[in-house]
């Protein structure tokens, strides 16, 4: 996985994880389920009008508040491909890395407009908006990160990581 590719939807900043998946529906971990209501209390028919392989763009500090896993979780599960803000609060940084929910950290994140389509080069650090043909640079994913994305989290590459040291 080199390159992401989707259709944007815009939020804006200190997007918290109780807007990304309310307290009242934690009374499960199963992905299914979380998906069917993320992102509800900020735009309620979300979870209906999103598409497998769509980016989420917001302000600054996506992902403030408590340090629940089950924000990345809900936006991997609702299909969404990546996200793409100014900044991350820390925890929802690390908890989207091992739930592997790739995100990256824009400036101009703000140019990028709903309904844009959106191209991310994760070998050469940059996004580029196909509408407009705007090209931003982004600081590359360290490698470990990509490969945490690339098999699917951070337990998944435990267990991949487990199966090779098996044999030796």
């Amino acid at each position: 996985m080199n390159k992401i590719t989707g259709k944007v939807w815009n939020f804006g900043e200190n997007i918290d994880t109780d807007l990304i998946i309310a307290a009242r529906y934690l009374n499960s971990s199963d992905p299914e389920h979380l998906a069917k209501y993320v992102m509800e209390d900020a735009d309620p028919e979300f979870a209906k009008k999103v598409s497998k392989g769509d980016i989420i763009v917001a302000g600054e500090n996506f992902g403030c508040g408590s340090s629940r896993e089950h924000a990345p979780i809900a936006l991997k599960a609702a299909g969404l491909s990546a996200i793409i803000a100014p900044t991350f609060a820390r925890i929802f940084y690390r908890n989207a890395f091992n739930m592997g929910l790739p995100i990256f950290e824009l400036e101009e994140a703000s140019e990028i407009k709903e309904t844009d389509e959106v191209t991310i080069n994760l070998e050469d650090g940059t996004i580029t908006n196909n509408t407009t043909s705007k090209i931003y640079k982004f600081t590359p994913i360290p490698p470990f990160m990509q490969e945490l994305i690339a098999t699917g989290g951070l337990m998944e590459f435990a267990a991949k990581e487990a199966a090779q040291n098996k044999g030796n």
